[in-house]
C-alpha cells in the first residue's frame, strides 16, 4: 500500500483533518496534500512523528515504502534544491539587467525604454514566483530554513519549532526591505529619466 493512502486512512480514522495534521508535524497543509496525492514523501523525521500520531510502527505505518521513499526523497528533493537556485540566480540577474539597463536604455531609446524594462521585470518577478513554489512546497520560509534545504539538510525538530516563530517576523521584515527596495528603484528611475530626458 502506499504511503499517502495510508496516512490518508490513518487520518481520517483519527478524524483530523489536513490542516490539524500539518500542525502536529510542523508542516503545511500543502505538504499533507502531497504526500497524501503521492507528490512527494515525508522526510525520515515526518515518519517518526507521523508513527507517533497515528500510534502505529514505523513498518506498519511505511508497509514496504521504504527503499521507494528514500530514493523519490533524494531526487525529488535534490531536483527541486537545484531548480530554486538556477530560478534564483537568474531573478537576481534580471533584476541586475534592469539597473543597469535603465539608464543606458533612456539614453537611447528615450520613454520607450519603458517596454524593454517591463519584460526584464515581468521575468524577475516570474522566476521569484517560481522559488516561492518550491519554498511552499517543502515549507521552507525563514533564511535559516532555505539556506538549510539549499544545501540539502533539515533543521532539528527544536529547530523547526523556534524557525516558525520566527516566520511572522521575517516576513514583515521581507516586506519592509521589499518596499525600501522599490522606492529606491522608483527614485532611482525618476533621476535617470530627469536626467537623460531634460
Amino acid at each position: 500500500m502506499e504511503l499517502g493512502i495510508r496516512i490518508k486512512e490513518l487520518r481520517n480514522v483519527q478524524g483530523i483533518n489536513q490542516d490539524e495534521l500539518a500542525n502536529k508535524l510542523f508542516v503545511s497543509r500543502q505538504t499533507v496534500s502531497n504526500w497524501e496525492n503521492g507528490k512527494s514523501y515525508p522526510d525520515i523525521q515526518s515518519v517518526l512523528l507521523l508513527s507517533e500520531i497515528f500510534d502505529v510502527s514505523v513498518d506498519n505505518l511505511l508497509k514496504g515504502d521504504i527503499e521507494k521513499m528514500e530514493k523519490i526523497v533524494t531526487e525529488d528533493t535534490q531536483q527541486d534544491i537545484n531548480k530554486m537556485i538556477v530560478y534564483a540566480r537568474v531573478m537576481v540577474f534580471f533584476y541586475g539587467i534592469m539597473l543597469v539597463s535603465a539608464p543606458i536604455l533612456v539614453h537611447l531609446i528615450g520613454l520607450w525604454f519603458l517596454i524593454p524594462y517591463a519584460i526584464e521585470a515581468a521575468l524577475g518577478i516570474y522566476f521569484a514566483y517560481k522559488v516561492e513554489e518550491i519554498k511552499k512546497k517543502h515549507d521552507v520560509q525563514t533564511y535559516k530554513e532555505i539556506i538549510r534545504f539549499s544545501k540539502g539538510e533539515r533543521l532539528t525538530h527544536t529547530e523547526k519549532i523556534e524557525e516558525k516563530v520566527k516566520r511572522p517576523y521575517q516576513k514583515v521584515l521581507s516586506a519592509i526591505i521589499s518596499g525600501l527596495i522599490a522606492i529606491v528603484i522608483f527614485v532611482g528611475l525618476q533621476f535617470i529619466l530627469l536626467k537623460f530626458l531634460k
